[in-house]
């Protein structure tokens, strides 16, 4: 079996896009975390995925609350990205948002928005696998945030 860095170093070859999935706490407080481990299952019925790490602050608050919303990241979000990766509990202090239809926190400006309710959920290794039913879902302009070998970047040549 290979390590964990020599794992993470190849997947690194694969470009993301990159995403905060957001819900709220017990307590009805925002939380959420970076994530590029995201990706549709299903047109009929409208599903998706994301696989959160166990360790994150906001795994509780994922299975509890059993709603979460995908924000799509524009390259004018890595400054949200990076605040959205750490485990500080200020995460949305500063950081413009409302709140959707499902009671989720949706950040302004992202390129697309997905308002999902969790059907399942699959524990495999040190993650859980996520399946949520999109119920409300939205796009706007913009150009998306990749993350490719450890660094940010954006499109070439993407249209305007």
């Amino acid at each position: 079996m290979i390590s964990a860095d020599q794992f993470r170093q190849v997947l690194g070859h694969f470009a993301t896009g990159v995403t905060v999935v957001t819900t709220t706490n017990g307590d009805g407080r925002p939380t959420g975390l970076t994530a590029s481990a995201f990706t549709s299952v299903s047109l009929d019925p409208p599903l998706v995925l994301v696989c959160v790490d166990h360790k994150s602050q906001s795994y509780p608050a994922l299975l509890e609350h059993r709603r979460f919303a995908v924000n799509v990241l524009t390259t004018q979000h890595e400054d949200v990205s990076r605040r959205f990766a750490t485990s500080r509990l200020d995460k949305f202090d500063g950081v413009p948002h409302r709140i959707g239809a499902l009671g989720l926190p949706l950040l302004d400006g992202a390129l697309a928005q997905l308002e999902c309710v969790t059907v399942a959920s699959h524990v495999e290794g040190d993650h859980t696998i996520l399946v949520g039913r999109v119920e409300h879902a939205r796009s706007g302009p913009g150009e998306p945030l990749l993350y490719y070998r450890g660094r940010y970047g954006r499109l070439s040549g993407a249209p305007q």
